[in-house]
């Protein structure tokens, strides 16, 4: 069986006369934005100790989409949120948001987390937790033991209500 092999096409680092460079365009549709946190909202540097700690700093941003997102609270030593702010790792569609431990604890290791809290958003404003929800936290609570980041907790948040797998005993 004859092995395959990619060709790449010659790509001169100056332009060659009568040849002008190639342009590659990439388009980047841009959502991220700051606002005004609400009132009563957590200070900063103040400490993530509890499921409900992580519904009341998350359920600003959760309130704002419309599709599921997938977000990692990268947390130090003393459980304080790196950075000041979650990080979007995934967004999805109406009901379901594409989640791989590689994608979460890249962010964790750049981030220097001593641990880590996910959380993600369930639009129909159900909290409960699908089979898929169980599947992705146990995947990703077996990627921290082997890297040595501990996953404390996944929330899961709906329209005022949240489930902790901490507090079911589901981690």
């Amino acid at each position: 069986m004859p092995s395959a092999q990619y060709a790449i096409p010659f790509q001169p680092s100056v332009p060659v006369i009568g040849r002008p460079r190639r342009r590659l365009t990439t388009l980047r549709l841009v959502r991220e934005c700051s606002f005004t946190a609400p009132d009563g909202y957590a200070e900063p540097k103040a400490p993530i100790r509890s499921p409900g700690d992580v519904f009341a700093r998350m359920t600003p941003y959760a309130a704002r989409e419309t599709v599921e997102v997938f977000w990692l609270l990268p947390l130090n030593t003393q459980h304080v949120l790196i950075n000041d702010a979650p990080h979007a790792v995934t967004r999805g569609i109406l009901n379901s948001s594409l989640v791989h431990p590689r994608e979460v604890f890249l962010v964790a290791i750049v981030a220097r987390a001593a641990a880590i809290v996910v959380c993600h958003n369930h639009p129909s404003g159900d909290p409960t937790a699908s089979a898929d929800d169980k599947g992705v936290t146990n995947q990703l609570v077996a990627a921290g033991q082997l890297l040595g980041i501990p996953v404390l907790d996944h929330v899961i948040i709906g329209r005022g209500r949240f489930v902790s797998f901490a507090a079911e005993g589901l981690l």
